[in-house]
């Protein structure tokens, strides 16, 4: 088993001076260090010129491939060669740059399962690495951001630091430390710059949607970037990040299947927890075996649907790198700066309206659907039609046990994206409600992650469990 270091978030409620919120230094926030040793490249001109490479080289690409076509090469010799450079050039640019570039980079990864293998297999594991890669920042600059957010003495705090990371994500980096108390802990260090990155990196990234979404057939990139750039003062905020897996501990404390790591100390760009490991959903993917895969999928249902009964908050950052299994028969849970408050639980009309569309009462589905926004008062569909659409979503429902697949996925992903079949025409005509959108897409992200384990589980007892409204 490997051991896995992405315990970047881990939380406690026990309220000592040391485990206390960490705020003698932390509102001096780093300022606009331009060291030529930074991490993250911050300057704008520099960060926009690399996202405009993007799609610049992929038409550049294309042009090429026609070219070679005409020489004599076959499509799918070109569509392959084009493919691959595609990928190479995705991770060069959104891996290095980190910020809302890596951010959109890991929430695409989620999806790449419902990729058609013919064109997925070039890409597919550049997708995936960006779930857990990125390049280091230097041991000054981060010793320079925990004296800002811990104080000139916090050295003090650990008996043990190591300077080299573990692990690193879009804004931040893990190095591994003891306390001073002897407890090994993980220390999670924001990017100075992070905040300027993220922004400047998805407004960018918004103007090249239309041709970032042929990378994932079937994800509407355009919301998902808006979603991305809507929560980013939260992700930047480590102190609500803290609080927030706070409250998940809290909800999870002594449960027997879900882990989630008690918090040491935290400030706004400094999060110390307690150390986990495990084996990281992303390495199950790559190498698990069959029971592996299926438990792995079985632990993430069971907590992506208990957590809003539980906690009244949804997990909101569904990629493999946040999740690990134990030895114990666990699932170790991380990284809690995307959250969705769900202070009433999960809306008993999503368990309304999948049990309708699973027993086919379309009339009744339809009349749910516009009741909650989903039919715009303005738009007629034919009932049969949204019933044909949702249907197949709602299978795995049907049965005692359902195996998720990259198959299944592509089939979804295909039959809502065919502009010739009606299921896109119904897909163009429903909306999705704001207040939906989030637990939409983390449904959407968890159901991949499923697809990419190819598990096998329950998952209709697990609804039938904690969704309000299914079995009602």
């Amino acid at each position: 088993m490997t051991e896995h270091r992405e315990a970047r978030d881990t939380s406690d409620e026990a309220a000592t001076a040391d485990t206390a919120e960490v705020t003698d230094a932390a509102d001096t926030t780093a300022t606009d260090h331009a060291d030529a040793d930074s991490a993250l490249p911050r300057r704008t001109v520099a960060r926009t010129a690399k996202l405009a490479s993007l799609p610049l080289g992929m038409a550049g690409r294309a042009v090429g491939g026609w070219g070679r076509r005409l020489t004599g090469q076959s499509a799918e010799e070109v569509n392959a060669g084009l493919s691959a450079k595609a990928a190479e050039q995705l991770f060069e640019v959104l891996g290095t740059l980190k910020g809302g570039a890596m951010k959109f980079g890991q929430a695409l990864s989620v999806f790449e399962a419902a990729v058609p293998d013919e064109l997925a297999e070039p890409y597919r594991d550049a997708l995936t690495r960006l779930q857990a890669a990125a390049p280091p920042m230097p041991a000054k600059q981060t010793h320079r951001v925990l004296a800002e957010q811990l104080g000139r003495s916090w050295r003090q705090r650990f008996a043990e630091f190591d300077d080299e990371p573990t692990a690193a994500a879009s804004i931040g980096q893990v190095h591994r430390g003891t306390w001073h108390d002897g407890r090994a802990v993980a220390v999670k260090v924001q990017y100075p710059g992070a905040d300027d990155a993220l922004r400047g990196d998805l407004r960018q990234l918004q103007r090249f949607s239309r041709l970032f979404q042929s990378l994932v057939p079937g994800t509407d990139v355009k919301p998902l970037l808006a979603e991305l750039a809507d929560r980013m003062d939260e992700e930047l905020d480590y102190r609500r990040e803290a609080d927030n897996q706070r409250a998940f501990s809290k909800a999870f404390a002594g449960d027997e299947q879900v882990l989630v790591p008690r918090v040491v100390a935290s400030s706004p760009k400094v999060i110390v927890s307690e150390w986990v490991t495990g084996t990281s959903y992303s390495e199950i993917i790559r190498s698990g075996t069959r029971d592996q895969r299926d438990e792995a999928g079985r632990l993430l249902a069971e907590f992506h649907y208990s957590s809003p009964a539980r906690a009244q908050l949804l997990h909101s950052d569904p990629h493999p790198g946040n999740f690990m299994l134990r030895e114990d028969g666990r699932v170790c849970v991380i990284d809690f700066g995307a959250v969705a408050r769900l202070p009433y639980g999960a809306p008993p009309a999503m368990g309304r309206i999948m049990r309708l569309a699973l027993e086919g009462r379309s009339e009744e589905l339809y009349a749910a659907l516009r009741a909650e926004g989903f039919v715009r008062p303005d738009t007629e569909i034919d009932p049969d039609d949204v019933y044909a659409y949702l249907h197949p979503i709602v299978a795995p429902l049907a049965e005692e046990r359902f195996h998720f697949s990259r198959r299944w996925a592509q089939d979804q992903a295909l039959r809502m994206g065919d502009l010739r079949g009606q299921d896109f025409r119904t897909g163009r005509s429903l909306n999705l409600p704001p207040h939906w959108l989030l637990i939409h897409r983390v449904t959407a992200g968890a159901i991949g992650i499923l697809c990419q384990l190819d598990a096998e589980l329950p998952l209709r007892s697990i609804v039938e469990e904690w969704q309000p409204g299914f079995a009602d």
